[in-house]
This record gives structure tokens, C-alpha cells and sequence, in this order.
């Protein structure tokens, strides 16, 4: 697994690599300066907190954690098109690079 995040002191700490590492996560950084890097990540949250978060309220943390998944899972990796896909969903972009990897 690969944990990718800015270089922010939260993520930088000894405490947090060393969890990484029990972890077998391989952390990855942005490059200093260069947003591009976590643009699709930051895109992604901008539609979870738009179209998910800030339209509900969760009673429970795993009331939250459930409906974040079933977002997830049911609707924007197998019915939410992307134009930056040619208009796919997720599933249907992936299904396609393996078939031609194959």
C-alpha cells in the first residue's frame, strides 16, 4: 500500500512515519511547491464533501463511515460518470486498462 501526502509537519513527524513503517506503508510526498500532484486526490474530496458530507448528518462515526463507503463503492466508482475518464466511471476506466494490459 502507498500513502501519499504533502509535506505538512503532520505527515512529516517521526510518530507518524514510524506508524507507516508498522504499517508496511510506503509514504510518498508531493514535491515541494507543486500542487499537480494531489490534484485528482483534491478533486475527489471536493466532489465526497459536495455531493456526500455536507448534504447529511451522521448520528455515529460508523453511521459516517458507512455512507462514505456506499458513496463510494455504489456510486462514484460504478455509476458517477467523469469527463476526465471520456465520460466512464472508475470501475469502467480500470476494467478497460486491464483488458488491454492483458
Amino acid at each position: 500500500m502507498i500513502f501519499h501526502s504533502d509535506l505538512g509537519s503532520q505527515y512529516t513527524s517521526n510518530e507518524y512515519e514510524n506508524l507507516l513503517q508498522e504499517n508496511n506503508i510506503k509514504h510518498s510526498y508531493s514535491k515541494k511547491g507543486y500542487p499537480y500532484d494531489n490534484a485528482s486526490m483534491e478533486s475527489f474530496n471536493a466532489i465526497l464533501k459536495k455531493e456526500e458530507v455536507n448534504v447529511n448528518t451522521y448520528e455515529t462515526f460508523n453511521e459516517a463511515k458507512l455512507a462514505i463507503f456506499e458513496f463510494i463503492e455504489s456510486w462514484y466508482n460504478n455509476v458517477r460518470i467523469h469527463s476526465t475518464l471520456d465520460y466512464k466511471t472508475p470501475n469502467q476506466k480500470y476494467n478497460e486498462y486491464i483488458k488491454n494490459i492483458a
